[in-house]
């Protein structure tokens, strides 16, 4: 089976056909130009899903919190504007006449690791992507748990700071206003101001900065934080972290020893690792809704 998959972004949208084996070919990426709105990203979807040949079916992984069942948008912050409400799912039928299925873009990830990447081994476990925000999946039995109303898994706004305390302004005390990616540029740019992005940040340690470093261990303790409540909840087999800053290996390590020394003996069995299949994951889970 041939499977035409996307994974609209908020930055990119990557495009490919997929197969059973996990393989992506004729792959492609483009601007999504999300902030010209929900409309003009999905019809510049379909453009550049036209020049695509010999499909059997389409998956759309995408942002925003989705009605997988039907195919919709439930809700997307200002990141898409006017995006809340889109039936990606029919637009995208009533164009190709093909079955078409559509996930989030977290969950889709998940599946991907599940079924071809670090997951494999795992029927239940918990995925965790570090990025703008946190998003997060929750596996069981190689299935998307989507609580009660289709929209379970939002990690990134569990509390774990008092509700009176706020991070340089940055929001309220969620995971994600102190472990993201974003909060991670923010400290290290209040110390640092050339560190505009993460490589910057990064290879400033490598070369020995050692208060940026100090930087990185302090924010490597707020993620633990979270994972560490999320393992004493679930008792998962495996975390996986993904997004572009857990693509540096020794930060999985930090990550992993500072949230282990904060989890109860009886947790210690769980496997912290890093997400496998890089900007290629979104694709392989969302082909995976009918390979599987």
């Amino acid at each position: 089976m041939k499977i035409l998959a996307a994974d609209i972004g908020g930055t990119n949208t990557k495009m490919g056909i997929c197969n059973e084996q996990g393989h992506v070919d004729q792959f492609k990426e483009y601007p999504t130009e999300s902030d010209k709105g929900g409309p003009y990203v999905i019809d510049k979807l379909l453009v550049q899903m036209a020049a695509y040949e010999d499909f059997d079916a389409i998956a759309v992984s995408t942002a925003g919190q989705v009605n997988a069942a039907e195919g919709f948008i439930v809700y997307a912050n200002e990141n898409i504007p006017n995006y809340t409400g889109m039936r990606i799912k029919e637009i995208v039928e009533n164009r190709f006449r093909k079955p078409v299925k559509v996930e989030n873009d977290v969950n889709a990830a998940a599946l991907g690791e599940a079924y071809f990447g670090a997951a494999k081994s795992f029927d239940d476990f918990l995925c965790l992507t570090f990025g703008t925000g946190i998003g997060g999946a929750i596996v069981l039995n190689k299935q998307i748990y989507r609580g009660a109303n289709g929209v379970a898994a939002e990690f990134g706004h569990i509390f774990t700071h008092p509700l009176t305390e706020t991070s340089g302004g940055a929001g309220k005390p969620y995971y994600e206003t102190y472990a993201s990616a974003t909060a991670l540029i923010r400290m290290a740019q209040d110390a640092d101001p050339e560190c505009v992005d993460g490589k910057v940040f990064f290879d400033k340690i490598r070369l020995g900065n050692d208060s940026l470093y100090r930087i990185l261990q302090s924010w490597a303790a707020e993620a633990a934080v979270g994972l560490a409540s999320l393992i004493h909840i679930f008792n998962p087999s495996a975390i996986i972290v993904g997004g572009g800053v857990m693509e540096q290996e020794e930060l999985v390590r930090l990550v992993e020893a500072q949230t282990r020394n904060l989890i109860m003996a009886s947790f210690a069995d769980v496997n912290i690792l890093k997400a496998s299949l890089g900007n290629k994951a979104g694709l392989l889970g969302a082909a995976s809704l009918f390979l599987n």
